[in-house]
């Protein structure tokens, strides 16, 4: 673990941008960008062009360290370069951002109301290339759509046994369990989840720092003890589907809590701008978010 970029995640100002789309969030990804499913043909011609946008934005001038204290990355991101350098060295050397690799592989069908991650049979090689490619920590997601205590309970102990295999190798786990934003049940799916990551965080040895990743609740402030939890390092939010502006705002309410970013950052943006507008609206978009973070 590189204490410098530790120090940076623990102490500094700003967000973690989420560049993580993977094979599946990708087309809808490339057609908010305004490339449809007909410039391509291929996944390998997919993921070009997903690499194209974000090597876009990690070289905006706007893109930088002192509004981005992160970004997660998928993992065919990890395997390219930007500027001249891999990804995550780019990132880091270049820009001061801390690289973050996305390491599930997508979620399994619903069970008890949730859906967990699907098997990760590679997770040791995943592991040993997020150390290989110096990148800080990981990102696993799962989703919640009910309040069922049974299913939330079965997420928390998977992201917890994954998280302990990320620890033993130096690296830093987010855990993500996403609630759903239009689960009937929201606000107390958030109140079993908030209790069953309380309840695992003494399993962990004494010392290794987590992060988790969670949807902005409906009661502000919810997760303060998650914030001031000694075992956990940051507290991001997810924006879940939720415009720019209305995560930006109930983020803005919740103190302590920083962003972490997909659609709700990269909205806006098209293939077709000139470098001037798409900067300008990437700059925009960044210090809304940036601001709304600093709560």
């Amino acid at each position: 673990m590189d204490d410098q970029q530790l120090e940076k995640i623990r102490e500094g100002k700003g967000f973690i941008a989420a560049l993580d789309q993977s094979g599946g969030s990708t087309p809808d990804a490339l057609a908010a960008y305004g490339i449809g499913r007909d410039a391509y043909s291929t996944d390998e011609e997919m993921f070009d062009l997903m690499q194209a946008m974000r090597s876009r934005i990690a070289l905006s001038p706007a893109f930088d360290g002192d509004h981005v204290l992160g970004a997660i990355l998928f993992e065919d991101s990890v395997h390219r370069e930007v500027g001249g350098l891999p990804f995550a060295d780019y990132l880091w050397s270049s820009k001061r951002i801390v690289p973050f690799l996305k390491i599930d592989r997508g979620l399994a069908p619903v069970t008890d109301g949730v859906q967990l991650m699907k098997p990760i049979p590679d997770l040791d090689a995943l592991l040993s290339l997020g150390v290989k490619k110096r990148v800080f920590g990981t990102k696993m997601r799962s989703f919640i759509r009910l309040a069922d205590g049974k299913g939330i309970a079965a997420i928390a102990d998977q992201q917890f046994a994954v998280a302990r295999q990320i620890l033993d190798v130096g690296l830093v786990p987010i855990l993500e369990p996403e609630i759903s934003i239009e689960s009937p049940e929201k606000e107390a799916a958030e109140g079993l989840l908030k209790a069953a990551i309380l309840e695992r965080l003494g399993g962990l040895a004494q010392g290794p720092l987590i992060m988790v990743k969670l949807t902005l609740p409906e009661i502000d402030d919810f997760y303060t003890e998650l914030v001031h939890h000694p075992g956990i390092l940051r507290v991001l939010a997810l924006s879940g589907g939720y415009t720019r502006e209305a995560a930006n705002a109930r983020l803005a309410k919740n103190h302590g809590v920083i962003a972490s970013f997909s659609r709700a950052l990269t909205n806006g943006l098209r293939a077709t701008q000139d470098d001037a507008e798409f900067n300008a609206i990437l700059s925009a978009s960044i210090k809304s978010i940036s601001e709304a973070s600093l709560t």
